[in-house]
């Protein structure tokens, strides 16, 4: 392991220490965090631990329709800013957008 991998390693392993969190919590924000990342090693990892931890799996369904929601939402936002960034919706002043575009 690298200097810098060790850093990283160090610094996730504090942070899941905190005492400002309950277990409770942290399975749930991880598990947030590895479903929006799209690991699927990761999530059912997580779902595994969290049930063993007696965290009901219903609970666990929230989180995952909960993550699911606010990913959703970002998704949407990014590509609502993106097109203004860009004058998506604005008309095309020639025929260049209409180019490959079948019925153009």
């Amino acid at each position: 392991m690298e200097a810098s991998e060790f850093k990283v390693a160090q610094a996730l392993g504090a942070t899941g220490n905190t005492n400002d969190l309950t277990d409770r919590e942290k399975h749930l924000i991880g598990l947030g965090v590895v479903l929006t990342r799209g690991c699927q090693f990761c999530t059912g990892r997580r779902m595994e631990q969290a049930l063993q931890a007696g965290i009901p799996y219903q609970t666990i369904r929230a989180a995952v329709d909960l993550s699911a929601a606010v990913n959703a939402g970002v998704v949407l936002r990014t590509a609502i800013e993106g097109a203004a960034k860009n004058g998506v919706e604005e008309t095309c002043r020639d025929d260049a957008c209409a180019v490959g575009v079948p019925g153009s």
